[in-house]
């Protein structure tokens, strides 16, 4: 290896050395402890050598919602291969809160700090980087299809709907971190009434067999709660069935 090659690598290595103090400091302690002289004595470096790779605490700040942002992402993807848009999207609901619960600091960091921070995060890596577009159009397209089904009547632009869908999961989230009332309720059987109250149950016959379909790839992207998660964390309980509606008797 090269003498270039090799200062390449070691400027790498620094830099997740770096990030990863900052993600520890910011998970003990949270963001408003972390600071550059703090992350400089976590690694045994001056804050000097700090400023050689982030030009501040909000640049580091800004990498770890990129980071945090991506685990979200990486929580959707064997998502989109369940069939019923319905069960997608609730799928996709679980898995948002249930990170939410999980790793509660990085959500604060990424969704109620500072807007910029939220702005780096969807943006990503790169000014090319569509990933949180893909994310917003895995939203877009499932009820996309829903309205094609005409299982959302009257409902507004998709666009819409899916800004709206996501504002309903963030809410729940936002809340449970921040209310110490909420929920009253235990917080999976708050999250299922608000995605039947967006989709519906399940139905026994025709859905029934994709609800069961969907629980392999909604169990394996659940999240696994870390030490700050909450008791009330798993947000994968079972689905309501629709009580079947009693017939009118003649006379």
């Amino acid at each position: 290896m090269g003498i270039a090659e090799r200062k390449t690598r070691q400027k790498v290595e620094l830099r997740e050395r770096i990030l990863d103090a900052a993600r520890r400091i910011v998970m003990r302690e949270g963001f408003g402890a972390l600071s550059m002289r703090k992350i400089a004595d976590a690694i045994e470096y001056s804050p000097a050598t700090l400023y050689l790779h982030f030009d501040s605490r909000d640049a580091i700040a800004r990498a770890l919602c990129a980071e945090g942002y991506a685990q979200i992402l990486a929580t959707f993807e064997p998502l989109a291969a369940i069939a019923d848009p319905a069960e997608r999207l609730k799928a996709i609901g679980r898995a948002y809160v249930g990170f939410g619960v999980a790793h509660r600091e990085t959500y604060r960091l990424i969704f109620m700090e500072d807007p910029s921070y939220t702005g780096a995060a969807l943006a990503g890596e790169s000014a090319d980087d569509e990933s949180g577009d893909a994310a917003f159009r895995l939203l877009v397209d499932s009820i996309d299809a829903l309205k094609a089904a005409g299982r959302l009547p009257g409902a507004p632009d998709s666009h819409v709907c899916a800004e709206a869908f996501w504002a309903t999961l963030h809410g729940i989230v936002a809340l449970h971190l921040t209310c110490p009332v909420f929920p009253r309720a235990p917080l999976d059987a708050v999250v299922d009434a608000a995605l039947v109250a967006w989709f519906g149950a399940a139905q026994e016959a025709s859905t029934g067999a994709v609800a069961a379909d969907a629980a392999p790839a909604i169990a394996h992207a659940a999240v696994t709660p870390t030490a700050n998660a909450s008791a009330t964390a798993s947000t994968a309980a079972p689905k309501r069935r629709r009580a079947p509606s009693a017939r009118t008797k003649t006379a």
